[in-house]
């Protein structure tokens, strides 16, 4: 049977399961709605709630009239995000699927990396094809940037260095908007944004904590997080976040070292005016890493049963990075609430790696493969980014309504040097870990590319009637990337946005949405013109319900993304091109259907909990499925209860679970036939419990991958695949102040 015969009848099973129903989810939504308004009712004391945390707020004063309850608080859900959209909206009033993962959550679950809230998000997951890298997917495409306080700043990061390992200690949540995002993000894929946003130094008053934890593989860390006012009045605030965490892996040899320092400083020049600054630097050195993943096959074609344990890396290799981060920022808010924001933010990120790439099948007796790619580069990233922003009520026709308008640059140089290497013919497999290290050459040339984004984006929200909004945006960007030779331009690129959202109840809203990307691509046609950007396209539907004064949000959305002009090579060459050049033409991309259900917060006081289910489909135009080393059916649930009356109302348990169907790809194995690679679906079981021992003290058990499953992920190119992380243990006391 042929490789596309193969991918056809599994497609056709697929999509046999994946019937979307519509009205079957506004039923259920209902139907939750009711079961939620019959759980115990909030008792009517005042609760401790933080204000705003929105990406460029000041963290002590609320804005619109919209209270988060993120810091300070226990909450798994927030009343306000913005990374959708310029606008000062509720979950509820953004017509697009948002999950905030809050400081809560990140305490609970013990999340540590940008690649943990991922694997515990909802519509996201992450396929770590090697112990430092590893690819996010959201409904089918990839996702390619990161976003720090609303601002793309790490976009087409080249020659990924592992940014997706990078520490959470300095963020104080991440907010993910599924779908495409182009108004805030410019270039990039239908699948989904990741805003981080930084702490604040919010407190008037010392207040601080210190974490230490220990745990399986002999890794230790520390974390404190110290915040005081510096004059008497506490207009000059300041926070300081330091964490070291070192230890093994799961894999032999391997071992990783993460530190972190993160300080910033908000000044009220007035009451209405306040400049906030600060930097970071970010360090992680990992020794004997692996550089691609494990052989699926022996040499004589059987099926290799490694060890997790099982190394891919030699004594010698390493693969260090930093990143370093400078930022500043001055808002202000004028008499008639409109509000005024600027800011600049220079990211340096360097790298450097002495890597090994084992390549063919070992023999099942010898451990003898086929050899070797070694590798050692050395990187630079450097990006300044530029963003004004101006936003506030107009009234108009009686109502009142919204606008948000700015202006957005962005520069991004990246170098890379490599060095050289003389070769060895053979190497025995059981011992390469032992393997000599190379003759390495001088530094030489190898990449180079600068990329500029300058967008100028508007957005509003009409107040139709108390029970109906329209939002409208658009963004017109000027791309430009230059790369060797290669050089793309795009000018005045639109992005639109356009939404309605109409409230059903007091609590339940639907809503529907359009919302596109752009992704600039260098292929030529036939008569040598550039081919335009390829597009992204993304259509979303659901209902959206907000329960007990917001703290508890929940959603059902249907979507479909649809990816076009991607390039597709005709066979034929450019005439009069020189070197002789391949012609390609725009053909269609990928379409994605899907819905997904997520509800987020308290249910009661002290119960806290995450829910949701994503179901997708996604084909190619010949309608065969792609992307198919990431799930198509996810579950992630996670929930925490503070029990009552058991040992003085101090301890709080909690666990969650995280199921996704089977995954596979298609790989030539030794006797170069396409085989079909499989991982069935599995769950992973994860459990805490915190005990209050004083009421500054606190201790707290994390345990992962409970049933010690087995499981793996893939590096499609090669046939090879990487072992996720067994069972573990976290033990952590953490003191506030």
């Amino acid at each position: 049977m042929s490789l596309s015969s193969l991918r056809r009848q599994d497609a056709a099973v697929v999509r046999s399961s994946l019937a979307l129903r519509p009205l079957a989810l506004a039923v259920h939504m209902l139907a939750v709605g009711a079961a939620v308004t019959a759980l115990p009712v909030y008792a009517a004391e005042p609760t401790e709630e933080a204000v705003t945390l929105d990406a460029v707020s000041i963290t002590g004063e609320a804005e619109g009239g919209l209270s988060d309850v993120t810091e300070g608080t226990q909450s798994y859900t927030t009343r306000a995000a913005k990374t959708a959209t310029p606008l000062k909206m509720s979950l509820r009033e953004t017509p697009q699927s948002v999950t905030v993962v809050t400081q809560q959550r990140i305490q609970d679950q013990d999340l540590q990396t940008i690649a943990d809230v991922v694997n515990n998000t909802v519509g996201v997951s992450l396929n770590r094809y090697e112990t430092s890298r590893g690819q996010i997917n959201a409904r089918g495409f990839e996702l390619n940037s990161l976003m720090i306080d609303g601002v793309p700043t790490i976009y087409e990061q080249p020659w990924s260095s592992g940014e997706i390992f990078g520490s959470l200690a300095m963020y104080d949540r991440v907010e993910v908007v599924r779908g495409a995002n182009g108004l805030m993000t410019g270039a990039g894929d239908p699948s989904a944004s990741l805003n981080m946003v930084r702490k604040r130094a919010n407190s008037k008053e010392l207040t601080g904590s210190v974490e230490v934890s220990a745990g399986t593989w002999d890794t230790y860390g520390t974390l404190g997080d110290l915040s005081m006012a510096l004059n008497e009045e506490g207009t000059i605030r300041a926070r300081l976040v330091g964490e070291y965490n070192d230890g093994d892996s799961w894999i032999d040899h391997h071992t990783n070292k993460r530190e972190t320092f993160y300080g910033t400083m908000d000044i009220d020049l007035s009451e209405d005016t306040t400049l906030w600054f600060g930097a970071s630097r970010q360090e992680n050195n990992s020794d004997s890493p692996a550089w691609g993943g494990l052989p699926v096959w022996y040499s004589d074609g059987s099926e290799t049963n490694w060890s997790r344990s099982t190394s891919m890396s030699t004594d010698w290799s390493k693969w260090d990075t930093t990143y370093e981060s400078y930022f500043v920022n001055l808002e202000h808010t004028f008499a008639n609430d409109w509000h005024a924001k600027l800011g600049y933010t220079r990211g340096e990120r360097d790298g450097d790696s002495y890597l090994i790439y084992p390549f063919g099948s070992p023999d099942p007796v010898t451990g003898l493969m086929g050899g070797y790619g070694a590798g050692s580069y050395k990187t630079n990233t450097t990006q300044d980014d530029y963003y004004l922003q101006v936003d506030g009520p107009v009234e108009l026709f009686g109502r009142s309504h919204d606008v948000a308008f700015g202006y957005t640059h962005s520069d991004q140089d990246f170098d890379a040097d490599t060095r050289g290497y003389i070769p060895t013919a053979n190497y025995d497999f059981n011992d390469f870990y032992d393997m000599p290290e190379p003759d390495w050459q001088p530094l030489t040339d190898s990449d180079a590319s600068e990329t500029t984004q300058k967008a100028l984006y508007a957005a509003t929200r009409i107040n139709l009637a108390d029970d109906l909004k329209v939002i409208l945006g658009v963004r017109s960007t000027d791309y430009e990337k230059e790369q060797g030779n290669s050089k793309i331009k795009e000018d005045d690129e639109i992005t639109p946005y356009a939404g309605i959202v109409y409230d059903l109840t007091e609590n339940l809203s639907a809503y529907a949405s359009y919302t596109d990307i752009f992704l600039p691509q260098s292929q030529h046609d036939i008569n040598d013109n550039q081919l335009n950007p390829i597009v992204g396209e993304s259509y979303e539907t659901g209902l959206k319900a907000e329960f007990f004064d917001g703290r508890l949000n929940a959603s059902a959305a249907v979507f479909r993304i649809k990816q076009d002009n991607l390039a597709e090579s005709t066979g034929l060459f450019i005439p009069g091109k020189t070197p002789p050049t391949f012609a390609y033409e725009e053909g269609d991309g990928a379409t994605s259907d899907g819905f997904e259900l997520e509800i987020n917060g308290e249910l009661a006081p002290g119960w806290n909990l995450m829910a949701g289910y994503t179901q997708f489909d996604v084909e190619d135009a010949d309608g065969e499925d792609v992307n198919t080393q990431y799930p198509t059916k996810m579950i992630r649930t996670f929930t925490t209860y503070r029990v009552p009356g058991f040992l003085g109302d101090k301890l709080t348990i909690g666990g969650g679970v995280n199921w996704q169907d089977s995954i596979y790809v298609y790989a030539a194995n030794p006797s170069g036939v396409a085989e079909k690679v499989e991982q069935d679906a599995y769950a992973l079981v994860n459990l805490m419990a915190r005990y209050e021992i004083t009421e500054n003290l606190s201790a707290q058990l994390n345990a992962n991958n409970v049933t010690d499953e087995k499981y793996m992920d893939f590096f499609e190119a090669y046939g090879a695949f990487t072992y996720g992380a067994p069972r573990s243990l976290t033990a952590s006391a953490k003191y506030s102040f």
